[in-house]
C-alpha cells in the first residue's frame, strides 16, 4: 500500500471567534476541535502527520502532545504557504499526503478513507472533497468543465457571478500526490485580492500540467463544516451531539430527549441504560447495563455500576457500585468510591471518601475524608469533621455502626463496629466496638426565664 500522509492546518489566528483562546482548541463535545481531526485522521494508518501551527502554538502543543509533529507558520500568508512548511520533512518521498483544515472537527474516519481510496483508485494527482452546499456563501467554488471534470477552484472573494451560483463548495480537504503537490507550491501566486498563496491554486496548475486531478462528493454537508465563528461552533457542538446520542440509541440505551442529552465522546455505555432529559455526561466515564441516570443530572469521569440509578445529581472523578441509589441533589465529589447498594440520599455531600456496600447516607449530611464500613446507617445532618484550617484528617466508621441524626465526628476518629454513636453528639475520641457514645451537653431547664425574656425586649 501506498505510504500515506497528513498536514492539519491550523494556524489561523480565528479573529471572528472574538477569543483570547486559539481556534483550533475550542471545545466541541468538551474535545478541542483539532483532536477531533487528529482523532479520525488516527484510523486511515498513516505514516506522518503533521499539523501547521501559529498564533498559540505553545496552547496546541499541550494538547496535541506527541499525537502529532508540529511546524510553525510564522507569517500567515494563505494555506498553499502553511502546507510548504511542511516540505521539509514531506518533501522526495513517494505517496499520498491529505491536506485537512484543522477546524472542521466533524468529518468521520469513513469520509477520509473514501477520499483516500478514491483518489488511489483513480491515479490522480489531486483529488478534492466537495459537497454540495444550501447556501454556499463564503466558500470556495468547485468549477467543472463539459466532461464534468473540475477545472478549478475559485475562492468567493474572486468569483465571477456566474460561478457564485455554483453550489458544490470545496471543503478545504485535498488528497495529493506528495511531490506533485509540492512541486506546484513553488507555483502558486499571491495575486488575488488578499495577497495570499492560496492551496487550491495548485488545482489548476497542475492541470495545466495535463496532471489528472479528480474529486469525490460527500454526501453530507454538515459533515464538512468549518468552524469561523461561535455560531457555526454551536451548530458544530449540535451536529456532533446528534450523532453522539444516534449511535448510543441504536446500540440499545433509551435516551428519553436526546435533544436535551449531551453524552461527551470518551463515555462508554452498555445497553438497556436509560438517560433521562437534561442529563451532562462527560470525560472517560462507563455506565454499566440497566444504570438509570436523570433527569437534570451531571457525570464527569465516573463509573456507575450495573442497574445504579442517580437522579437530579452531580458526580464526578468517583467509582459508583452496582444498585446504587443517588440523589436527588446530592454531591459525589472526586475520589469517592460509594459500595454496591448503598444510598446516597437528598442534599448528601461525599467527598475523598469510600462508602461500603450497603451503607446509607439518606439525608443533609457531609462526608469527606472518610472510611465507611458495610451496612453503617448515617443519620440527617451528620459531618465527619475533617479540616482544622491547616490540615484534612481521615474519619473512620466500621461496619455496622450507626450514626445518630445531627452528629459531628471531629477527625481523626475511629466510630468502631457495631456501635452506636447517639444524635447530637460531637464526637472527638474513638469509640469502641459495640459501644453506645453520648457526647453532648446536659440539658438544663429553667423554668419561667423565657418571660423575662420577652419582657427585657419590651422594655
Amino acid at each position: 500500500m501506498a505510504k500515506r500522509y497528513a498536514v492539519i492546518l491550523a494556524a489561523g489566528e480565528g479573529t471572528r471567534m472574538k477569543s483570547a483562546l486559539y481556534k483550533v482548541l475550542h471545545p466541541v463535545m468538551g474535545r478541542p476541535m483539532v483532536q477531533h481531526v487528529i482523532e479520525q485522521l488516527n484510523p486511515v494508518s498513516l505514516d506522518k502527520m503533521i499539523t501547521i501551527v501559529g498564533h498559540g502554538a505553545e496552547q496546541v502543543a499541550e494538547h496535541i502532545g506527541d499525537d502529532s509533529q508540529m511546524v510553525l507558520q510564522e507569517e500567515q500568508l494563505g494555506t498553499g504557504h502553511a502546507v510548504l512548511q511542511a516540505e521539509d520533512l514531506l518533501k522526495n518521498k513517494d505517496g499520498t499526503t491529505i491536506v485537512v483544515c484543522g477546524d472542521t472537527p466533524l468529518i468521520t474516519n469513513e469520509t477520509y478513507q473514501q477520499l483516500f481510496d478514491h483518489h488511489e483508485q483513480e491515479g490522480a494527482k489531486a483529488t478534492v472533497l466537495t459537497a454540495k452546499a444550501p447556501n454556499p456563501t463564503g466558500y470556495g467554488r468547485v468549477i467543472r468543465n463539459n466532461r464534468n471534470e473540475v477545472e478549478r477552484i475559485v475562492e468567493h472573494k474572486d468569483a465571477a457571478s456566474a460561478e457564485l451560483q455554483v453550489d458544490e463548495i470545496n471543503t478545504g480537504t485535498y488528497c495529493f500526490d506528495n511531490k506533485a503537490l509540492f512541486d506546484a507550491l513553488h507555483h502558486v501566486s499571491n495575486d488575488n485580492a488578499q495577497g495570499e498563496y492560496y492551496l487550491p491554486d495548485v488545482i489548476e496548475i497542475l492541470q495545466s500540467w495535463d496532471a489528472k486531478v479528480s474529486a469525490f462528493q460527500t454526501s453530507d454537508f454538515e459533515e464538512t463544516m468549518g468552524i469561523n465563528d461561535r455560531v457555526a461552533l454551536a451548530r458544530a457542538e449540535k451536529t456532533l451531539k446528534n450523532r453522539l446520542n444516534e449511535q448510543h440509541m441504536r446500540n440499545g440505551v433509551t435516551l428519553i430527549d436526546p435533544d436535551n442529552t449531551y453524552i461527551s465522546p470518551d463515555v462508554m455505555i452498555e445497553q438497556d441504560v436509560v438517560i433521562h432529559p437534561g442529563s451532562v455526561i462527560k470525560g472517560k466515564t462507563t455506565i454499566k447495563t440497566d444504570a438509570e441516570i436523570g433527569p437534570h443530572t451531571e457525570i464527569d469521569h465516573c463509573y456507575v455500576g450495573q442497574a445504579s440509578v442517580i437522579k437530579q445529581s452531580v458526580a464526578k472523578d468517583s467509582h459508583i457500585g452496582d444498585r446504587v441509589q443517588v440523589g436527588p441533589y446530592a454531591h459525589i465529589r472526586p475520589e469517592a468510591t460509594i459500595g454496591n447498594e448503598a444510598k446516597i440520599g437528598n442534599f448528601v455531600e461525599v467527598k475523598k471518601s469510600s462508602i461500603g456496600d450497603k451503607s446509607k447516607v439518606s439525608h443533609l449530611s457531609y462526608i469527606g475524608d472518610a472510611d465507611v464500613g458495610n451496612n453503617v446507617n448515617i443519620g440527617c445532618g451528620t459531618i465527619t469533621v475533617n479540616y482544622d484550617g491547616k490540615n484534612k484528617y481521615l474519619t473512620t466508621i466500621e461496619d455496622d455502626a450507626f450514626i445518630g441524626c445531627n452528629s459531628n465526628l471531629i477527625a481523626p476518629v475511629t466510630v468502631g463496629q457495631g456501635s452506636y454513636v447517639a444524635a447530637g453528639s460531637t464526637v472527638t475520641n474513638n469509640v469502641p466496638d459495640d459501644a453506645l457514645s453520648i457526647a453532648r451537653a446536659r440539658q438544663t431547664n429553667k423554668e419561667g426565664y423565657a418571660s423575662r425574656i420577652k419582657n427585657q425586649k419590651k422594655k
